[in-house]
């Protein structure tokens, strides 16, 4: 006779996992709660966080900046720190504001404890494709821009000849630009339009309250300068943050915040001490608001024209 092993349940299979759990599609500024794990708190501490990340990362850029100043023996200002140069000055500058992107999706992915993708856009990473489109959708309103504020003249007396600044200053202010101003503009895109509207959206539903609070904010981070410099920053902001819901992600204010800059940056590289110049775009002339603002609506309008012919995915869910 044969003997047989009693095992116990030997057919039965084991238990399924438990699915995950399933959230709703979202629209961009509600992608705080990607993940089902928001708390009311998140957002504040978050922001802190960045706040905190930004401050330590400015200090990190500035202090190397003293030490290539000292490695090259360069003078102090009157503030006390080494001077560069206008394009080293630049460079600290830009690698400053450039450092507050990692900040940004650090906060995300350990305060928020959200994938860091989800600050970019609804799919979870950056939609190369399509922000190649907006670059290229945006190059011909920033180009017009541009110029046509340079055939206007500004309202303003004593305003000092512009002075070819010389083939080999040009060309290293132009490459240090290029390097650094798509980070620069990025960085300032993923915290105004990025964290700030998510975080404000994870309280509120309606778009527009997400969309005011970092339009003020952008228009104030850059200076007070003229009323219309900060009239046309905040236009920019509320232009830049709609764009950023209703297309589902940052590619399209990057794109025209890029493009502006670049251009706007490597003119001035073409100027005699142009990249030591302290304005900003916060001190735009009245002339130069009339001409910036319909130019920024009218790249919207064409965004939004490609976007309802065929342009991506806008409220998707985002995986946790």
């Amino acid at each position: 006779m044969t003997s047989q092993v009693n095992t116990p349940y030997p057919h039965t299979p084991p238990p399924p996992p438990v699915p995950p759990l399933a959230l709703p599609p979202l629209p961009y500024h509600r992608l705080a709660l990607a993940t089902g794990r928001h708390r009311w708190w998140r957002p504040l501490a978050g922001t802190a966080v960045v706040l905190v990340g930004a401050g330590l990362a400015t200090l990190a850029a500035l202090a190397c900046g003293e030490i290539v100043g000292a490695l090259l023996d360069r003078p102090q200002g009157a503030d006390g720190f080494r001077k560069l140069g206008p394009v080293g000055d630049t460079a600290v500058m830009l690698g400053a504001l450039a450092l507050v992107l990692p900040v940004v999706l650090l906060a995300a992915r350990w305060v928020q404890r959200r994938p860091a993708g989800t600050v970019s856009s609804v799919t979870g990473r950056v939609r190369w494709g399509w922000l190649g489109r907006c670059l290229a959708t945006a190059l011909p309103f920033s180009a017009v821009s541009l110029g046509i504020m340079m055939l206007l003249p500004e309202p303003a007396e004593g305003e000092a000849e512009l002075v070819w600044a010389g083939t080999a200053p040009f060309l290293t202010g132009l490459v240090t630009v290029c390097l650094l101003v798509p980070f620069q503009a990025a960085a300032e895109e993923y915290m105004f339009r990025g964290w700030l509207l998510q975080a404000v959206g994870a309280w509120f539903r309606s778009p527009w309250i997400a969309v005011l609070p970092q339009a003020l904010l952008f228009g104030a981070a850059h200076g007070w300068g003229t009323p219309w410099g900060f009239a046309d920053l905040c236009v920019f902001g509320v232009v830049a943050g709609w764009l950023t819901i209703r297309t589902g992600g940052l590619e399209a204010a990057i794109a025209l915040h890029v493009l502006n800059n670049l251009l706007a940056f490597g003119l001035m590289a073409g100027v005699k001490d142009g990249l030591a110049s302290e304005e900003t775009a916060a001190d735009m002339g009245w002339t130069a608001f009339v001409v910036d603002v319909p130019m920024v609506c009218l790249y919207a309008g064409a965004v939004l024209w490609i976007v309802r012919r065929r342009g991506p995915a806008t409220h998707k869910g985002a995986k946790g």
